[in-house]
């Protein structure tokens, strides 16, 4: 087949990530490209034949040998040459596999099989092989340096958000530990999902016709078929393996890459100038803009976002194949090839976001100053604990009581402590209460527990370390990194 420059390739994958992203992209190729789509057809083919010998008794090691050479012998470009003429993928694929086999094993090629029990199953062999040698090691690798930044600013206060408004104190630590949370689950599932793929030999409508005419354990040769594979069989087949297998999968997949493109938003968000609490890290040479040379664009996680809105509406395709007419139809020929792209390009947003947290940089005057009110109410933050306080003393309307003052606040331009220092009996039972919690040793101590709302912060710091620490032990006891 005729070379192509790169730069006149259509998908971006095959340009502009292949040359930026050299090392994940050779990665992926012996997964997901075309030559990987053939070469794992052939690879099935002569697990076909292995099975074939092993159940007569007839194979031998150098048997199997010269059978994997002759498979490794068949090039890509061959087998579309002779799909030129056949007008079919597999028949072209077993027509050139005939010829590289010993002659006396040429009659066993595709005997007893369907198309789909070879791409079915070949598919089955590449996804698994993909998430196995390239997305867990990934993702662990991000897991890994989520946990390090959790655990690393697992004291770092930090005001916590809801709505977009401040809320109650916590610390960075804390916040990205949600996400080390969320992708260690996501990770899990994906290891348990890649691992539960499923191949078949089960004939053109699944009911091992054709292989019942060759031996008489039909479940046998296909066990023996997919073992050669590292798979096991299809519970149920029609021509198609059951869909559910690699739709899950795919489906988590997705779930991990939404994790990722909140975590981005997240991020991105924090790098507002208006709040600047990170920053993305940014080289010597870089430009931010064509116009404006202060800018510092957060565009690494911008990329994360965008990649995801590219790829996740796919899974509407992965639902929309989970459906074939009677025993198959040929409506997921198509749609089916995209998942490579699919793969690549959640592979491709984890390597980035990746380089984002690697440089990830905390601004800890800044958290402080946000914390402590540089934009809002100084200290109002904390009417949660004075409301809670007030009531656990006796006071029923307790968060009324609260509200008033923090209004009282604003409207006065005071700070939350002093318009809590002029309300001397709320101030007096609150102080008492927090003596009596052993928070603080003597009641004149309350207004400055107040005016610092970077001690209440709950168990924000024990949370982080204690996330960081399960996750970071199953990522190593995995050992994908």
């Amino acid at each position: 087949m005729e070379a192509r420059n790169i730069f006149r390739n259509i998908s971006p994958i095959d340009h502009r990530y292949s040359v930026s992203e050299k090392e994940l992209f050779d990665a992926l190729v012996p997964w997901l490209s075309e030559e990987a789509v053939v070469a794992s057809c052939v690879k099935a083919e002569i697990a076909l034949i292995i099975a074939h010998l092993s159940l007569r008794g007839t194979l031998s090691a150098g048997v199997r040998r010269s059978l994997e050479t002759a498979g490794e012998s068949v090039e890509s470009g061959a087998v579309y040459r002779e799909e030129e003429k056949t007008r079919h993928n597999i028949r072209a694929l077993v027509n050139v596999l005939k010829t590289r086999v010993p002659p006396e094993f040429a009659p066993l090629v595709h005997l007893g099989a369907t198309s789909v029990d070879i791409l079915d199953t070949s598919l089955s062999y590449r996804v698994k092989g993909v998430s196995s040698a390239v997305v867990l090691p990934l993702l662990s690798e991000l897991e890994l340096l989520l946990c390090d930044f959790a655990e690393r600013e697992a004291e770092t206060p930090q005001v916590g958000r809801t709505h977009g408004q401040h809320a109650v104190p916590i610390t960075v630590g804390f916040a990205l530990a949600e996400y080390v949370s969320r992708l260690g689950k996501s990770i899990l599932e994906i290891k348990k999902r890649s691992s539960e793929l499923k191949g078949k030999l089960a004939g053109a409508v699944g009911a091992y016709n054709a292989t019942s005419m060759i031996t008489d354990d039909p479940l046998e040769l296909e066990r023996r078929y997919l073992a050669e594979l590292g798979l096991e069989a299809s519970e149920h087949s029609t021509q198609l393996v059951e869909p559910e297998y690699l739709l899950r999968l795919l489906l988590e997949f997705n779930t991990a890459f939404g994790i990722i493109a909140n975590l981005a938003d997240d991020l991105r968000n924090l790098q507002r100038s208006e709040i600047g609490e990170l920053r993305e890290g940014f080289a010597a040479d870089q430009v931010g803009s064509s116009t404006m040379p202060q800018k510092r664009n957060p565009w690494n996680s911008e990329h994360v976002k965008s990649l995801w809105k590219a790829f996740m509406p796919r899974a509407m395709t992965f639902f929309m194949d989970q459906i074939s007419e009677h025993q198959r139809d040929l409506s997921n020929s198509a749609s089916q090839r995209f998942i490579a792209d699919y793969i690549a390009g959640f592979c491709l947003a984890v390597r980035r976001m990746i380089s984002v947290i690697q440089g990830l940089g905390v601004d800890r005057v800044r958290l402080l100053e946000n914390l402590k009110g540089a934009s809002g109410l100084p200290g109002g933050i904390l009417a949660e604990p004075a409301y809670i306080l007030l009531a656990e003393s006796g006071v029923s309307d307790a968060h009324e009581l609260i509200r008033k003052i923090t209004l009282r606040a604003e409207e006065e331009k005071l700070s939350f402590a002093g318009a809590l220092a002029a309300e001397g009996d709320a101030l007096s039972r609150i102080g008492n209460k927090m003596v009596e919690l052993g928070i603080i040793k003597n009641a004149s101590e309350a207004l400055e527990f107040f005016e610092k709302p970077e001690n209440y912060r709950g168990l924000a710091p024990e949370k982080a370390r204690a996330l960081a620490k399960k996750y970071r032990d199953i990522m190593k006891e995995a050992a994908y990194v």
